[in-house]
């Protein structure tokens, strides 16, 4: 596969999302991805969320062009295949607890002095460093840490999650663009690094002004629905048929053309509405005056007088929604792929689009340890080496 990536070889020593996440995002790019997980079952993700046929649909998706080998770390043996894939690799990407490498023999003063200009992605739930850092932690305690959870969901209920593992995603994220810059460094010139990521960390990190809001005026932004806070209009709105629509007119040009729309430029013409902070203070009118106006229409009728009015709007989507969408299918979201037993299956595609050098999908996630010979042998192991590593369980 020629990518932007290719050239680039990625080992990957984590399991469930974030590790993998970060690895799945090279591997679409042209990054060769050898994913080392233990004989047996291997990653635990193999069996999450919906299954088929004994293996988990987000398996095959989370995985796609990765190479999987069956890896005992708990060997010496294995634990010195690893060394040497390491040594042939531009990243290493691990999420487990920090200081789990350095008890198995794999820290980062072992791996730097096998290859200097190797980066060492550890994404961990509070990072390398403080008092919190030999804490347990997954993702949903990184939504809380971070600030996500308090301000989600409706102020009369509990505070809700997504539905969605968002912060383990948001560290994929961050591990992806800090692997990137480190290998930018190391191709001008640098040492390889550590790229020391933390869920709690990656959420923060999308905190917006919170800080400082707490800081000089003491507010705490709380649970506000579907509202987005300080800014007018913005909201989730009821519609006749018993749907709803998401509006942003929080513009001041945009608000203009919202009021027309609805009927009520009065609201559009008043001078102390021409702001957004006038805007903020009389939220709760404004809200109730757009509300009026979609539980007389349906989705559809409003979608169509918005968009003529050039209002941002847009309805709730489903995944049935998604998948039948054509704005979806046009830009090559939506995907054919293929399952063992030739069981075609429609996947996600690749984000980001670039226009020279795509990402491709060449194949779903592995069998577990289906690459396990080919690995080996570009480490220089013959068939008597695997086929005597395969009898002591080192490999499978």
């Amino acid at each position: 596969m020629e990518g932007p990536l290719a050239g680039i070889r990625v080992l990957e020593l984590g399991t469930l999302i974030a590790a993998p996440f970060a690895a799945r995002l090279f591997a679409e790019f042209g990054a060769e991805v050898i994913k080392i997980e233990q004989p047996g079952q291997g990653d635990p993700l193999r069996k999450w969320r919906k299954l088929h046929q004994g293996t988990s649909l987000w398996w095959y998706l989370q995985s796609r062009n990765k190479k999987s080998i069956a890896l005992d770390l708990k060997s010496a043996d294995g634990i010195a295949i690893a060394k040497a894939l390491a040594a042939r690799a531009d990243v290493v990407i691990e999420n487990f607890r920090p200081g789990a490498l350095e008890k198995i023999g794999l820290g980062w003063d072992v791996l730097s002095e096998l290859n200097p200009k190797l980066t060492l992605v550890r994404i961990s739930g509070y990072g390398q460093t403080g008092p919190y850092r030999d804490r347990p932690g997954f993702g949903a305690i990184g939504e809380a840490m971070g600030g996500l959870r308090y301000t989600t969901g409706d102020p009369q209920s509990p505070p809700a999650r997504t539905g969605i593992s968002i912060g383990d995603s948001l560290a994929s994220l961050h591990a992806v663009i800090g692997a990137l810059m480190s290998l930018l460094h190391v191709r001008t010139g640098g040492k390889g690094q550590i790229v020391d990521v933390s869920l709690f960390e990656s959420v923060f990190n999308l905190m917006e002004s919170l800080i400082p809001e707490y800081d000089l005026m003491g507010h705490v932004r709380a649970r506000s629905g579907g509202a987005l806070p300080g800014i007018s209009p913005s909201n989730t709105y009821p519609t006749r048929d018993g749907s709803y629509i998401v509006i942003a007119g929080n513009s001041d040009a945009i608000f203009k053309r919202l009021m027309n729309a609805i009927g009520r430029p009065d609201l559009g013409t008043d001078k102390t509405l021409a702001t957004n902070d006038g805007r903020v203070a009389r939220n709760a009118e404004l809200d109730a005056a757009i509300a009026d106006w979609t539980g007389r229409h349906s989705v559809a009728d409003a979608l169509e007088a918005l968009e003529a009015a050039g209002v941002p709007a847009g309805r709730i989507y489903s995944v049935a929604d998604i998948v039948d969408d054509p704005h979806y299918l046009a830009r090559e979201m939506i995907v054919p792929a293929m399952l063992p037993g030739e069981v075609p299956v429609k996947m996600p595609g690749i984000v980001p689009k670039l226009s020279a050098t795509p990402g491709a999908i060449l194949w779903s996630g592995p069998e577990l340890g289906a690459h396990t010979e080919a690995v080996l042998a570009e480490l220089g192991k013959t068939e008597q080496d695997i086929r005597e590593l395969r009898q002591r369980g080192v490999v499978q």
